[in-house]
């Protein structure tokens, strides 16, 4: 047995799991590379800053103009998209989890739908103001995921027709957008489809701060179902007969899915492809039968994070969304994963 498929014991307080070597491997490499992207995108803008005076002013050894630059201006952007991408990888890997698919994610269950027509409504009716948006995008959010289980449960919920309701809702969202577009004046149109494409470069304090909280206090909770999760894998039947009290387990993963990315989307708008992409490029990664959700948020930090930087380098003189280059990457991913599926249900 090689270092890489041997699994060690991790305790912490009162709960205890294992992690396999092969995972551990994963997840380092991705932290060494979220640092280097990093550390690279903070330095690169109109005002270039060598990568050795970056970590310089992040520790306290910068100039006036560096601070300004580095701590003010940039690490602002680069924290939202550490965060968000976090948020949506770990989100999309307890949904797909959840519903037993490597196609579902938050979407279905209509939170960025939800987050979007909330957002949607306050740019064209309201103004965009800083605050607002992002209070209406998280109540949108929160909201249509409500409907959504409210609507699947038939003496409880399963797997396949919360999709299928989400879809429906979404849908039905998705329409609301359109039709608010379509009324919209022309300035505000254009300002809430900015909005929809999903960005990090008007993100500030005030919606890190928030993101952040949601994170450190709900990562931990998805990690703390992990046998839960393991147990999901199953029949139903199965589940009971280890223990498991099916309902309240389902509520509580799709809870903490549904609050990850509705605080995710509403800090940057719905970033498309990251909770569908990272949970299935991290269990392959990794091996196992579930995408491994610590590995999933460093691995959606990472991505984010390279996203936001190719979106800002890609064009001289402007800046393309962060979502078009995670859809970028997304596509050809999703065309592969179904065109496998094809094959495998053809054999």
């Amino acid at each position: 047995m090689t270092a890489l498929t041997t699994h060690r014991v991790v305790r912490f307080g009162r709960f205890c799991g294992t992690v396999s070597g092969r995972s551990l491997a994963v997840g380092t490499v991705g932290l060494l590379g979220t640092a280097a992207v990093t550390v690279l995108s903070i330095s690169r803008g109109s005002f270039t800053i060598a990568p050795a005076d970056v970590l310089r002013t992040l520790l306290g050894h910068g100039t006036a103009a560096q601070d300004l630059v580095v701590l003010d201006l940039r690490l602002p952007r680069i924290l939202a998209a550490l965060l968000v991408g976090a948020a949506l990888a770990v989100s999309g890997a307890l949904t797909q989890t959840f519903a037993r698919n490597p196609l579902a994610t938050p979407d279905v269950l209509g939170v960025t739908n939800g987050a979007s027509l909330g957002a949607v409504a306050v740019i064209v009716l309201a103004g965009p103001a800083v605050r607002t948006v992002p209070l209406a995008a998280l109540a949108g959010g929160l909201s249509a995921a409500a409907l959504v289980y409210l609507l699947a449960w038939r003496r409880g919920v399963d797997g396949f027709r919360l999709v299928l309701v989400g879809i429906g809702v979404g849908e039905v969202l998705t329409a609301g957008v359109s039709w608010l577009l379509v009324r919209a004046e022309i300035v505000d149109a254009a300002r809430a489809t900015i909005w929809l494409n999903g960005s990090v470069a008007s993100a500030g304090w005030e919606q890190i701060r928030p993101l952040a909280l949601a994170l450190a206090a709900l990562l931990p909770l998805a990690v703390a179902t992990s046998f839960t999760l393991r147990a999901m894998q199953f029949d139903d039947d199965v589940v009971r007969s280890l223990g498991v009290r099916l309902q309240a387990a389902r509520l509580a993963v799709v809870l903490t899915a549904v609050a990850l990315a509705a605080a995710a989307v509403a800090a940057a708008g719905p970033i498309e492809f990251v909770a569908f992409v990272v949970p299935q490029i991290a269990l392959r990664l990794c091996g196992g039968s579930r995408p491994p959700l610590v590995v999933s948020a460093i691995l959606g930090a990472l991505l984010v994070t390279a996203a936001d930087l190719a979106a800002r380098v890609a064009l001289p003189q402007r800046e393309l969304p962060v979502g078009l280059i995670t859809a970028m990457i997304g596509t050809p991913y999703l065309l592969w994963l179904l065109v496998r599926a094809n094959r495998r249900t053809s054999a």
